[in-house]
């Protein structure tokens, strides 16, 4: 099975600003990073439930905090070092634009 290039570069980028303590993951850290505007980019599983899709993505429109679909729980929380993520927040706004710069290069 092949994998897409840019999928791949996400998801390192999203574990090398893990590493720099750069992100926040899970519903409640999330939410606090976006309503006190420490988060420079939202991430939410592609496969996460309406609900939550839902919410954060209302949540980061009313906000004003770029947001994008992008992998599996599974694959957030493994490029992070850690159990299914559902949805995550990257807090340095250098990370958050070269993230961003990759969702955009592989869709």
């Amino acid at each position: 099975m092949k994998q897409i290039p840019g999928r791949d570069k996400v998801l390192s980028m999203l574990g090398l600003a893990a590493r720099s303590r750069n992100v926040v993951s899970g519903g409640f850290a999330t939410e606090q990073a976006v309503k006190s505007n420490k988060a420079g980019l939202v991430i939410i599983a592609e496969d996460a439930s309406g609900n939550t899709r839902k919410k954060y993505s209302n949540m980061c429109d009313f906000y004003e905090v770029p947001y994008a679909f992008h992998g599996t729980k599974a694959a957030l929380g493994h490029s992070m070092g850690k159990e299914e993520r559902s949805v995550l927040a990257v807090t340095d706004e250098g990370f958050a634009n070269s993230i961003r710069k990759h969702l955009t290069d592989s869709e």
